[in-house]
């Protein structure tokens, strides 16, 4: 793993800077202490990091588990006994990964995947916005439409329109200017630009720029568009951060009911990133699915345990240690490091940084994740894969991250319904023969009772005085339903003058008295 340090650890310091006001933020969002965030932000890093088998996928703190935090803490009377919950849903998970659940990730299209990563570059780019131009209304990495002060997204983007603070929306465009001109030009020019990162380089000119400016009325950068990292006085101090569960109440209902729901959403969202970013990977590694659920349950015991909130694989930060040149799962467990030591030594200095630069740093990650190259592509894959790609994305921006990727499962079952529907048969018709029409039928490979409307309609379409030839000589699974109507077609065709010729792998029945009787006979393989 050593090997690849050159590019690992210029994306650690990326994925680092990424994930600092994410952990901070979404602990905001949650109704947590500001420490839990970056206690999952350390642990998802060093010890998920660790243990995964994934080399580019980074675990933290998500965005779509802070509703379910939110409520939890309230119901179960703290966040104490909330911890509780979270150390039991990472054994749940423990047993997820044992009974090999991690499989279920492969059973999403690849259209919804993608749609997802844009949705989510959309609601990044959406939500970095107001920060971008200093006001600060919503707690970073809040990734739902509507907000936890009820107001919509874009009534945000609205209201930033009135609160822009020059000091901040300068320096965001001078780091905006820095990150292009080091991803486009720079980058590209010698080996001293490819281990120093543009981000890097804007978060120092960024600090600069705040000692600069403090005594400046107009280009000053308020406190509250600034990094916020607790400061502890002395050890003693910095170890009180520290929650620990309150196992009294594990008995109650209400705690196993959380568990279940932080272990299933927590898993459904890990084995999403991993497929994302499985497919974002340039070396097109494949990540086991229930290494990574027994991964994430032990990250998620020990957060538990040490007062951490849930953690999951997360999206944002493993794009962006991917876009950063990241080859090996150094990158995230350094960038956990790295939060250890920023929060002990120096969060003094973390707390001059300004959010408009780090929000210049995630504009760029949501661009690269959703270009609008990547619409016009899945428009040209036609309406099978545009559909429920759009449907995603519309989900994801306008509810949120689950809702979207369950609308677009949902819509992707109803294409292959639909095109079940359509590729159940293939039909034939020849001119008129001996005064009967010759109609040949032939079964698809797979023909279920999904098919059963379209075959059903064309048998009884079929005009009389008819020659039927059915062919399923290439069909490999007949589904019973399919067969109870070829035996009430066959009842009906004596009445409409229709003579059917079977044609199978045994050989060819002209007329079968019995469709039940000749298929009970077939080969099981088939």
């Amino acid at each position: 793993m050593f090997k690849t340090i050159k590019n690992d650890l210029p994306a650690s310091i990326v994925v680092f800077f990424v994930a600092l006001p994410l952990c901070l933020g979404i602990a905001l969002a949650s109704g947590a202490p500001l420490f839990s965030g970056l206690i999952a932000g350390i642990i998802g890093g060093v010890v998920v990091g660790s243990l995964s088998g994934s080399k580019i996928g980074v675990s933290g703190p998500a965005a779509g588990l802070a509703a379910i935090v939110l409520t939890a803490i309230g119901t179960l009377g703290g966040y104490q006994n909330f911890l509780v919950a979270v150390v039991l849903g990472g054994i749940i998970q423990l047993l997820f990964g044992v009974l090999k659940a991690g499989i279920i990730g492969y059973y999403f299209p690849s259209s919804v995947i993608k749609g997802m990563l844009t949705g989510i570059g959309i609601i990044i780019i959406l939500k970095q916005i107001p920060h971008f131009f200093g006001y600060d209304a919503n707690p970073e990495g809040d990734l739902f439409f509507f907000e936890v002060d009820s107001k919509g997204t874009f009534s945000e983007l609205i209201g930033t329109i009135n609160h822009i603070k020059l000091g901040s929306a300068l320096i965001g465009i001078i780091g905006l200017a820095i990150l292009i001109l080091w991803d486009k030009v720079l980058s590209k020019k010698g080996k001293i630009f490819q281990l120093v990162q543009g981000p890097l380089v804007a978060v120092v000119i960024g600090i600069i720029f705040f000692i600069m400016t403090q005594s400046n009325e107009a280009l000053a950068i308020s406190q509250s568009h600034l990094v916020s990292v607790p400061v502890p006085e002395d050890a003693s101090s910095f170890f009180g951060q520290f929650s620990f569960p309150n196992f009294n109440v594990i008995t109650k209902p209400d705690v196993w009911i959380v568990a279940f729901t932080i272990a299933l959403v927590a898993s459904l969202e890990t084995l999403l990133c991993v497929e994302a970013t499985d497919k974002l990977d340039p070396n097109k590694n494949v990540t086991p699915t229930n290494r990574e659920l027994l991964a994430q349950g032990t990250g998620n015991i020990l957060s538990g345990l040490v007062g951490g909130l849930p953690i999951t694989q997360v999206i944002v930060r493993s794009s962006a240690n991917i876009q950063s040149g990241g080859v090996s799962k150094m990158s995230a467990i350094i960038h956990g490091f790295f939060l250890i030591i920023s929060v002990i030594l120096i969060p003094r200095l973390l707390n001059m940084i300004p959010l408009s630069v780090l929000a210049a740093i995630l504009l760029v990650v949501g661009y690269k994740l959703a270009k609008p190259s990547l619409f016009k592509k899945m428009a040209k894959l036609g309406w099978k894969q545009s559909i429920p790609f759009t449907v995603t994305v519309l989900g994801i921006v306008f509810i949120d991250l689950l809702y979207g990727i369950g609308l677009g499962l949902g819509i992707g079952i109803i294409v292959i319904l639909i095109k079940s529907y359509q590729n159940s048969h293939f039909l034939h018709i020849e001119d008129k023969s001996n005064g009967k029409h010759k109609i040949k039928m032939t079964f698809a490979e797979e023909v279920t009772f999904f098919n059963k409307g379209a075959i059903l309609k064309e048998l009884d379409s079929l005009p009389r005085d008819t020659y039927l030839e059915l062919d399923v000589r290439k069909t490999r699974y007949l589904d019973n339903d399919i067969i109870e109507i070829l035996e009430d077609f066959a009842f009906k065709a004596n009445e409409r003058n229709i003579d059917i010729k079977l044609i199978s792998e045994r050989g060819i029945v002209e007329n079968p008295s019995s469709f039940i009787e000749f298929f009970k006979l077939r080969p099981k393989t088939t």
